[in-house]
C-alpha cells in the first residue's frame, strides 16, 4: 500500500513513457521512407495509372493483352514438335567430349540459326557484332518504342503510335526477325544438298 509520504516523493509512480524518434540514424528509417516515396509517386492506394489519361489512349487486359499468349504458346508447341519430327537426326545426343576423337562436335538445334549464319559474311560479323546487336536491340526495344514510334506515327500521318498487339510496324519486324531464325534453321536441316549461290565464298550449303 503506497503512503501519502511516498507519494509526495514520488516513489511508486511509473516514470512517464518517452517517444523513440525515428531519424536518419534508425534501422527502420529507410522503410518508413519507402512508404512515403510510393504514396508520393504512384497516388494513393487503389488508384491507377490510367485513371490520368484520355479513354481514347487505355485499352483493356482482356482481350488486347490477353490473347497473344495461347497463340504463342501453341506456336511455340507447333515448332518445338516440327523440330522433334523433321530434325530427329540432329536432336539425337551424341557421345561424351573425348579430345582423342576426331568427331565434329554438333550445336545444339536452338543454335543452328547462329550455325548457319556463321557460313554467311565474315566471322567477325556474323559471329560477333550481329548476335551483340540483337542482344542489344532487345534489351533497348522499350525505350525505342517510346521514343521513335511517336516520330514514326507523326511522318506516316497516323494520330497516335498503336499499342502492342495493334501495332503493323513493330509486329512486322518481330515477324520478320522470328522468320528468319525459322529459315537459317530450316536450312540447316535440310542438309549438305540444300546449296544457293552467295557473293560471300560461293554457294552456301546447309547442314552441319
Amino acid at each position: 500500500m503506497i503512503t501519502r509520504s511516498e507519494i509526495d516523493d514520488g516513489a511508486g509512480v511509473a516514470p512517464p513513457a518517452s517517444r523513440l524518434a525515428i531519424g536518419p540514424g534508425h534501422v527502420l528509417y529507410p522503410l518508413l521512407v519507402a512508404v512515403a516515396l510510393v504514396g508520393i509517386l504512384f497516388g494513393p492506394i487503389g488508384r491507377q495509372v490510367a485513371d490520368d489519361m484520355p479513354e481514347n489512349k487505355t485499352h483493356p487486359y482482356f482481350p488486347d493483352h490477353f490473347w497473344p499468349y495461347p497463340i504463342l504458346a501453341m506456336a511455340t508447341l507447333i515448332a518445338l514438335g516440327l523440330l522433334a519430327l523433321f530434325g530427329q537426326p540432329l536432336l539425337q545426343t551424341t557421345q561424351s567430349a573425348d579430345p582423342r576423337s576426331t568427331v565434329i562436335p554438333h550445336p545444339d538445334w536452338y543454335f543452328l540459326s547462329l550455325f548457319q549464319l556463321l557460313k554467311l559474311g565474315p566471322a567477325l560479323i556474323t559471329s560477333i557484332v550481329i548476335p551483340t546487336a540483337v542482344v542489344l536491340g532487345l534489351i533497348a526495344w522499350p525505350l525505342i518504342d517510346a521514343s521513335l514510334g511517336p516520330r514514326i506515327a507523326r511522318r506516316l500521318g497516323w494520330r497516335s503510335w498503336p499499342v502492342p498487339g495493334k501495332n503493323v510496324v513493330t509486329g512486322t519486324l518481330w515477324l520478320v526477325g522470328l522468320g528468319t531464325i525459322a529459315v537459317l534453321t530450316w536450312w540447316t536441316l535440310l542438309g549438305p544438298g540444300a546449296c544457293i549461290p552467295w557473293f560471300f565464298n560461293g554457294p552456301v550449303c546447309g547442314g552441319l
